[in-house]
């Protein structure tokens, strides 16, 4: 068992421990990460995917507040340490074989989660079937930012990497 902060991790021992126990053993990847879908908890919407490192885990279970391991930056996230959009978890849930997290969340504030401005990461659907065309352009499901991100983050380089 790895003791992080006041958060256990129990070794890997046995399939039948990390799917059918009651013991937190999380997978975590080759880079030492694990992958984390986040939804509204009030209605289900689907607002980001991320990935926590144990850090990022251990920090989300201590204080009911999300963070994240930003591949981009390469540090800790404490979601919305600097837009004021802090997520506050309602429940974390993880996978049979303990290589996904699942945080159903309230946002503070306007309660978007992207950085871009929208209320969720997945803001654009992408047409699939008789529904496509040529190009295959995306189609956005939301018509409005939420909040501006120029205000809001100033002049902090933006995440996306080309």
């Amino acid at each position: 068992m790895a003791e992080l902060g006041s958060v256990f991790f129990y070794e890997r021992t046995s399939i039948e421990q990390v799917e059918e126990g009651n013991e937190l053993a999380p997978k975590f990847d080759r880079d030492g990460l694990i992958v984390c879908v986040t939804t509204d908890a009030a209605n289900g919407e689907v607002l980001m995917l991320g990935y926590m490192n144990q850090d990022a885990l251990e920090k989300t279970i201590e204080t009911g507040e999300a963070h994240y391991w930003s591949r981009s930056r390469q540090a800790l996230w404490h979601k919305g340490a600097t837009s004021g959009l802090v997520q506050v978890v309602e429940e974390l849930r993880i996978d049979d074989d303990q290589d996904a997290v699942w945080l159903r969340v309230r946002v503070a504030g306007s309660g978007a989660s992207c950085h871009v401005g929208y209320r969720s990461c997945f803001y654009r659907r992408v047409p699939v079937g008789n529904e496509r065309g040529q190009g295959d352009t995306l189609i956005f499901t939301e018509s409005d930012k939420t909040f501006d991100p120029k205000q809001v983050y100033g002049d902090a380089p933006n995440p996306t990497q080309l």
